[in-house]
């Protein structure tokens, strides 16, 4: 993403009228680049959920009524099954051409910022807590930076199962690459909190780790035991400060050589100031990473020779480090790599009450 001094920050293709010509090419496009579904597609989804939820109980409903069901009765629910699949038609190809539309501006966003657009991406390759859970991942809406450093923001879902049941989770993010892998670190922001985190993860008491100030008003720190050092480091107090005033109200991750923020909103979306938040974080944040560089892992211990029997032919290997590269390889030793996760009690404390409340139903009404 490139520095707002160099580039101004320009939201006007999310706003102005757009060329309905261009947005059919870029449609085409992008089904070309296998992104994006095409507004077939769409319109057989529709379709085929009104014929579930229209038409087969018409069609129960004339079968139940038999030969009571008058000529003019039959006709009149002939009348409203078609009306419904023409309902369905019409919303069908409004919300494909809305999208389409979205897509686009988006897209356009990206190129007047010197970013750059990708539709759609399956299972992203990404190490943040919500990029491995469920199924049916994906990420789209995708605009990257490359300058001065990888930064990438999209909406991103998956679906959990749960025996006949499927619920569909929804985030938008932000990922920052790093300069060196850094110890998992999370910050869960109460601000956007309600009964409970609304993070997909939980972690055990013990990593938490309280800061100076009011930084715990804001924010609250997981960390590796271990690592209690190590996140102060990282978390001075002007940095703590820049996510108080610029990131109060997102959820942070630091796993490996990532940074991530976490939104139940689109980040990637029509919303002007959505994106001026977003890029006034990342922004703020980003001229504090140079210190993050610098961090290195007192845990990992000297390397040392591998055993002859590992080395080819039996014989130790001798290396010798290139002039100006003698300092610690960056790293993060294995126990400060991941959190401990603990339970989500909620969940169950949710399950209990239904449990008890049917129970003492039963034992009141026997």
């Amino acid at each position: 993403m490139t520095t707002p001094a160099s580039i101004p920050f320009d939201a006007r293709p999310l706003t102005d009228p757009v060329d309905r010509a261009a947005v059919k090419q870029f449609a085409r496009d992008m089904r070309a680049q296998g992104g994006g579904a095409g507004a077939a597609a769409i319109i057989a989804i529709v379709l085929v959920s009104v014929v579930v939820l229209f038409t087969v109980p018409a069609i129960v409903f004339a079968i139940a009524l038999g030969t009571q069901t008058s000529s003019p009765a039959r006709t009149l629910i002939l009348v409203g099954v078609l009306a419904a699949l023409a309902i369905g038609v019409t919303l069908a190809i409004v919300a494909n051409s809305r999208s389409r539309e979205a897509r686009y501006r988006i897209a356009r966003f990206a190129a007047a910022n010197s970013m750059t657009y990708v539709d759609r991406v399956a299972n992203p390759p990404l190490p943040g807590m919500i990029f491995s859970l469920g199924s049916s991942r994906r990420s789209d809406r995708i605009v990257r930076g490359e300058t001065p450093r990888f930064v990438e923001f999209g909406n991103y879902q998956y679906t959990v199962k749960s025996g006949k049941n499927s619920t569909t989770y929804h985030w938008g993010y932000v990922a920052v690459k790093l300069d060196v892998p850094l110890p998992n670190i999370v910050l869960d922001a109460l601000g956007n909190n309600g009964f409970g985190s609304n993070l997909p993860a939980s972690f055990r008491k013990d990593q938490r780790l309280s800061l100076e100030g009011d930084f715990d008003d804001y924010f609250t720190l997981y960390c590796p035991a271990g690592y209690e050092r190590d996140a102060l480091y990282l978390f001075s107090p002007d940095i703590m400060a820049r996510f108080i005033d610029n990131a109060a109200q997102l959820d942070a991750e630091i796993v490996d050589d990532w940074l991530f923020l976490y939104t139940k909103r689109q980040a990637s979306t029509l919303d002007p100031a959505t994106w001026a938040w977003l890029f006034g974080a990342v922004g703020a944040l980003m001229t504090k990473f140079d210190q993050w560089a610098r961090w290195r892992d007192d845990n990992l211990q000297s390397p040392q020779a591998a055993p002859a029997s590992a080395q080819p032919g039996g014989h130790a290997l001798p290396f010798a480090a290139p002039v100006g590269m003698l300092t610690p390889p960056p790293g993060v030793a294995r126990e400060g790599r991941r959190l401990k996760r603990g339970a989500q009690w909620v969940p169950i404390v949710i399950a209990i009450l239904i449990f008890a409340g049917f129970a003492l139903r039963t034992f009141l009404n026997p």
